[in-house]
């Protein structure tokens, strides 16, 4: 029975079947609409398909040899078929084919011609084979080699079938059409387990297994959230950052490749099972992800109510000594005087030490007891302090614009903001631009002191990360949290637009190798080439981030890595969306339904 009768078979009987029971059955359903079959292709439902046979392949198959195929950025089917032979019929056929070598190799010996190395290396072929399957360590088998193409018109088919044929050619295996046979080809190919085409090779198992179709590189955990789609064979991208070597990830992308949507769509399946996330938001751009899913949302600013007190001490943990403890906060906060005084002195450093001290002191924080009920300085407490002390009067005139002056406010204040929350952002679009890498150093410093105290599975998302590298005190900062947050099972998350920038940091290329997960979005030219240096990509991949659509890039794990599609259910891309118009929309929408 042909195709064409098959098809008109199904379709009376679907329709005696919808007369009578008014349902559709499978066959019905599945049915193409119209099929037209040529010498060289056949068209179902007006899509072009070319079925190829192979004919002929090399003396040996290396792994992976198919995986150029199964690789290919065309819409393709490849069937493999398999017949196993009988191995006792086999062997004695074997018999009659060795006897046949070995005769041939006594004649020319008889007549005393050159030795032939052909017959000489089947003779020894055969007797190996032969050893094996009696041995039971090999089989043998009829198998075929069925591709499909797929194409709108005969041009878009010749294409693929010229970029097929090269892969194939170059390894030497043949193919050819399977001319006046493109229905008994279809039926091959689709997934219905037949073979009607019949053209067969024999193979045992060892050059067998390389045919192997599940060669095509997949980059995915058995736990964990999707990250996207592998773009070469639709496989997900899945992975829990929290089993990896180390929790960190870094994401590279330029303006509007999607980069804010990916990681507020980790965010948003991180939630999910049960990770606490704290975002340092520069934007403004994950306001309505926190509302959505009963989150905090911090607008930092000089006029705003939510204040951090660097001077806020972390708690000890039953290891940690409480006079290391103070002394290493002590440092973190002559760095930050650094970033506030635009630098120091080695004499100046001197006084601003000795100030901190005297200033936990005067609120008996020496280190020697218990001091989580006593009530930290404030900066003013400070300023008081230094004021006091020899050689201060520069320091205390350019501390006067953070206590009193122009930039007063933020930090002079005790803290009031919880962060104890499943989903935590801190907002510093509002944060005078010279203040930002000042404001981004503070909170993640009470970020980390928080994650110090209390242990739990949390992400520490920083968006725009380059602002917190252009200072090497900030940037020393942030690569710590990368080295010591595993210990505390904290991921940091840094994500950046302005490579350049982050990669000429001291700390950029560490930041790098210490974390486990990289992604690399679309980038611009300028950017591409230092990128391609730093991860060692190809002059392919190099043109993949180039011509990256919206949501594309590529995935890397340890030394692995794939090109991946992001990919967001509806609702999902309701709550993050960052694109104007769909904003726009929602909030149409909303003020609809509240007028209903």
């Amino acid at each position: 029975m042909g195709l064409l009768d098959f098809i008109q078979q199904k379709k009376q009987a679907s329709t005696e079947v919808v007369a009578d029971t008014n349902t559709l059955s499978l066959p019905d359903v599945v049915a193409p609409s119209a099929i037209s079959i040529n010498p060289k292709s056949i068209s179902v439902s007006g899509r072009l398909s070319r079925v190829f046979f192979a004919v002929s392949y090399p003396r040996t198959l290396t792994d992976g040899w198919l995986e150029p195929i199964l690789n290919i950025e065309k819409e393709i089917d490849v069937s493999i078929v398999i017949h196993p032979i009988d191995t006792a019929e086999t062997l004695k056929k074997f018999q009659k084919k060795v006897a046949e070598v070995q005769s041939q190799i006594n004649e020319r010996a008889n007549e005393g011609k050159v030795r032939d190395p052909q017959l000489d290396a089947a003779y020894r072929n055969l007797e190996d084979l032969r050893d094996k399957l009696q041995q039971a360590e090999e089989k043998l088998f009829n198998v075929g080699l069925y591709i499909a193409l797929y194409g709108e018109t005969e041009a878009d088919l010749n294409k693929t079938e010229s970029e097929i044929r090269a892969i194939l050619d170059a390894r030497m295996v043949y193919i050819k059409p399977a001319l006046f046979q493109q229905e008994e080809g279809f039926l091959s190919v689709i997934p219905t387990v037949t073979d009607k085409l019949l053209v067969h090779t024999k193979f045992n198992s060892s050059p067998l297994s390389s045919f192997f179709p599940f060669t095509s590189f997949d980059l995915t955990s058995d736990t964990g959230i999707l990250y996207g789609i592998n773009r070469h064979n639709s496989s997900l991208v899945l992975f829990d950052r929290f089993t990896l070597t180390n929790y960190n990830s870094v994401t590279f992308a330029t303006s509007g490749a999607g980069k804010s949507y990916t990681t507020k769509l980790e965010i948003l399946r991180s939630l999910m099972f049960g990770t606490e996330v704290i975002v340092i938001d520069p934007e403004h751009e994950y306001e309505q992800l926190a509302e959505a899913t009963g989150g905090r949302f911090f607008n930092i600013s000089l006029s705003s109510n939510h204040h951090i007190n660097p001077f806020d001490l972390p708690v000890p943990l039953p290891d940690e000594n409480p006079k290391e403890l103070l002394r290493s906060h002590i440092i973190e906060l002559i760095g930050l005087f650094k970033l506030m005084l635009g630098g120091l002195s080695p004499e100046e450093d001197a006084v601003i030490d000795a100030a901190l001290h005297e200033v936990y002191a005067l609120k008996d924080i020496t280190g020697s007891g218990d001091y989580r009920d006593l009530e930290p300085p404030l900066l003013s407490d400070f300023e008081m302090v230094l004021a006091g002390m020899e050689g201060s009067e520069s320091l205390v005139q350019r501390l006067t614009k953070y206590t009193s002056g122009t930039w007063a406010g933020f930090m002079n204040e005790a803290t009031n903001v919880d962060i104890n929350q499943k989903f935590v952002v801190f907002s510093l679009r509002d944060m005078e631009e010279d203040l930002k890498t000042i404001a981004m150093y503070i909170i993640t410093n009470h970020i980390w002191g928080a994650v110090r105290r209390e242990l739990k599975k949390r992400l520490l998302v920083i968006d725009e990360a380059w602002w917190m590298l252009k200072s090497e005190d900030t940037a020393a900062f942030l690569h710590n949290i990368a080295k010591r947050g595993r210990k505390y099972y904290l991921g940091l998350s840094t994500i950046t637009q302005d490579v350049d920038d982050f990669l000429r940091s001291p700390y950029g290329v560490p930041m790098i190798t210490n974390s486990s997960i990289q992604l690399l979005m679309k980038q611009s030219p300028t950017a591409v080439d230092t990128l391609q240096n730093v991860f060692n990509l190809t002059d392919e991949e190099r043109l993949t981030l180039l011509e990256s659509s919206v949501g594309e890039g590529i995935f890397f794990v340890g030394l692995k890595h794939v090109a991946i599609k992001v990919i967001a259910s509806y609702t999902e891309d309701q709550i993050i969306t960052s694109d104007p118009s769909q904003l726009l929309q929602i909030q149409q929408a909303r003020a609809e339904l509240g007028r209903n």
